[in-house]
């Protein structure tokens, strides 16, 4: 099999520089082993206007059966090994072989690596890439040339393609499942450049020659760190490149959509997804009350002594279940029945919600994938029995973003989210739930700064988790909750939340927005200031 990279140049900055960003001097020829024969790396044309570097791998029918032995279709491999031993198609037509090929033989390439002349890897320059014969096999995914195309193009390639015919002298026997394709960009950097063929010629052919283990995502994930998250194929990429092992595509394009969510919002994945605490799983949510209060995000206070274990008095419940009480009765009195729980976490207000048969359809979303398998495995959705699970939908999204999944939900919760924003990017969620979603109810709680002084192990000055960046007095929540009960046609009321001390008010406020009748309503389709979409 065979593939050349061409690019040009001038005297200033000759096309030979191709030479130190593969690693390969042009004036030689030079011989590589792999795990299934020979790769080598010569320039049929090597000049400062142009340069071309050609890999031509060779491969050894022999080790290809003896190291492909039972890499037939029932573990992951290609159906052709099972077909065929010693008569197919691999040694010529570009498929995972290649692939593995180019890891071995322009590995610091690919890594953008270059001490001779470092300022090189980082530039763009003009490329063409040509690939004789490629399998592109559709399995109903839509193959040939126009998957070359829906693959190569998002990511600023020019494509030349055409289906090979299955003989050229018999054209009424149709085409073959092999095209010939020539990608051009004069933006695309050249390490990018290998790592999306690395990725995407096992793709188009729709198998692989060795056995997909789960190492196979971090290898994906890798090799299209800063592309593929963006990719608008993204889902097919995973399927394909993972032999559509179903669980390893899951664990990927949860991943992907975390990057993805992270790159949209300017931050480290590690940073948005951190909704899962190091408590066990059935440990609870928070003491109670009387005793020292936990606030669902652990910052306890102990406002008395500590009763004695042995003491027979009934246990109160704790701030995060009075929460979810709150709400519970909120949403009651909504009217509700299709709920969106946003911002979900664990699942703990899904759990309540599951107990109630006036709630018919429930939605969890969260930015954490970490949360969302939580979730699903405290809630034990794969036991329930399927009516019982049907009623519940687990999605990751972020909540800053429109999303038309939202829509349609006769009420909304945004239990606790909203001090994990900052404030710039509050009026992006304000639009993509009360402008773009737009359920007839939404129920918002958050934290009462004030009441923070009866915390007695909370220093002054502090908020009551280290990831808040905001909390609100009374005064100030209640002037948001008006300014955008105002501006998306809704009205509110304002709900305490645990006792109501005389003088800070209760922990937690909630504020329930109703939408107003059709004739006041906003255009869904304005975005106010600040507001962003998809």
């Amino acid at each position: 099999m065979f593939m050349s990279i061409s690019t040009t140049g001038s005297a200033e900055s000759p096309a030979t520089d191709l030479g130190f960003l593969l690693h390969k001097h042009p004036g030689k020829v030079q011989r590589f082993t792999t795990s299934h024969g020979e790769a080598h790396v010569f320039y049929p044309e090597a000049g400062d206007e142009v340069c071309t570097a050609a890999l031509l791998l060779d491969i050894d029918p022999i080790a290809l059966v003896r190291k492909g032995r039972g890499n037939g279709k029932g573990r992951g491999g290609s159906p052709d090994f099972a077909l065929s031993q010693y008569v197919n198609d691999r040694p010529y037509a570009a498929s995972s072989l290649l692939a593995v090929a180019l890891r071995t033989v322009f590995r610091s390439a690919m890594k953008g690596d270059c001490q001779l002349r470092p300022e090189l890897p980082g530039r763009v320059r003009p490329l063409r890439i040509e690939l004789p014969a490629v399998p592109a096999n559709g399995a109903g995914e839509g193959g040939g040339p126009a998957m070359v195309a829906r693959l190569f193009e998002p990511l600023g390639w020019r494509v030349e393609a055409s289906a090979i015919p299955l003989d050229g002298d018999f054209p009424e026997w149709g085409e073959s499942r092999y095209v010939r394709f020539a990608l051009a960009s004069d933006a695309v950097r050249l390490a990018d450049a290998l790592q999306q063929l690395y990725v995407l010629l096992p793709v188009l052919d729709g198998a692989k020659h060795y056995w997909v283990a789960p190492d196979e995502v971090d290898k994906l994930l890798a090799a299209g760190e800063g592309w593929l998250a963006a990719h608008p194929e993204r889902a097919l990429i995973a399927r394909r490149y993972l032999s559509r092992r179903w669980s390893l595509t899951r664990a990927a394009m949860e991943r992907l959509e975390l990057a993805r969510l992270a790159e949209a919002d300017d931050r480290e994945v590690e940073e948005i997804d951190n909704a899962v605490d190091d408590r066990p799983d059935d440990e609870d949510t928070g003491t109670t009350l009387s005793t020292g209060t936990t606030d669902s995000s652990g910052t306890t206070g102990t406002s008395e002594s500590t009763e004695s274990t042995e003491s027979t008095a009934p246990r109160q419940p704790s701030l995060a279940e009075q929460r979810r009480t709150a709400i519970l009765a909120a949403l009651r009195d909504s009217g509700a029945a299709r709920v969106a729980d946003l911002g979900c976490g664990q699942g703990e207000l899904i759990g309540e919600l599951m107990k109630d048969a006036r709630f018919t359809e429930i939605l969890g979303v969260d930015v954490s994938a970490r949360a969302l398998q939580a979730a699903n495995r405290k809630l034990r959705l794969a036991r329930l029995p399927e009516r019982q699970a049907a009623r519940v939908t687990l999605a990751q999204g972020a909540l800053t973003y429109t999303d038309a999944r939202l829509k349609g939900y006769d009420a909304a919760v945004l239990c606790e989210v909203i001090e994990h924003l900052d404030l710039p990017r509050l009026p992006a969620l304000e639009y993509a739930v009360f402008g773009a979603a737009r359920p007839r109810a939404v129920v918002v709680t958050t934290p009462n700064v004030e009441y923070n002084v009866r915390w007695e192990s909370l220093p002054a000055g502090r908020v009551r988790h280290a990831d808040h960046r905001f909390e609100w007095s009374r005064e100030e929540f209640e002037a948001w909750a008006g300014k955008v009960a105002a501006a998306y046609g809704y009205t509110v009321e304002l709900r305490p939340v645990g006792p109501e001390d005389p003088e800070v008010g209760p922990p937690t406020q909630l504020a329930l927005f109703r939408a107003e009748s059709a004739a006041t309503e906003t255009d869904p389709t304005t975005t106010p200031e600040g507001g962003e979409t998809r």
